[in-house]
């Protein structure tokens, strides 16, 4: 174990990095809430429901096994299962033991849930759109596509969190 480094020791942030880190940290605090204000207003789901629901419809078969779904959700095993257990309820997903290892559980999106996926993802682009894409030139989106690899790999190094180049989900 190391000893976190002391005041004299610290790598401190110049004033543009200080500035940078600054612009950041709101972004990564405002933008999830305006996205689940507009998702919980005109969907009546979540942010982080929806991103359960469109990692489920990426998928071929729409199953994800749990640990997997957790990482493609960045979040943890604990609160993906409060949010699958109040998305079954709503009959959105369902659950059940993985025909290869039934010490793991899938889920799966239902017919239902792909139906709220695709009625909610109309707005949900509108808004991503409003409030990132609208403001970047496509050289800026390039870059900050860059940057934010960057960081998750700085974050992540086994980069388990990695999404298809391709992929469309918003």
């Amino acid at each position: 174990m190391t000893t976190p480094p002391g005041p004299d020791d610290a790598r401190w942030l110049s004033t543009a990095e200080n500035l940078t880190w600054l612009r950041l940290s709101e972004v990564m605090i405002r933008l999830p809430a305006a996205l689940d204000a507009q998702l919980t207003r005109d969907a009546g789901i979540s942010f982080y429901e929806y991103m359960v629901l469109a990692m489920l419809s990426e998928q071929d078969d729409r199953t994800l096994g749990m640990g997997q779904l957790a990482r493609l959700t960045s979040g943890s095993l604990s609160r993906l299962s409060h949010v699958v257990k109040r998305l079954e309820k709503q009959g959105y997903v369902r659950r059940e033991a993985s025909q290869h290892d039934r010490r793991h559980t899938n889920a799966i999106l239902t017919d239902a849930g792909l139906d709220k996926i695709v009625a909610s993802a109309p707005g949900h682009v509108e808004t991503v759109r409003h409030l990132v894409f609208d403001a970047l030139s496509p050289d800026q989106s390039d870059s900050l596509r860059e940057a934010a690899t960057l960081i998750r790999h700085q974050i992540d190094p086994s980069d388990e969190w990695k999404l298809a180049p391709d992929s469309p989900t918003v």
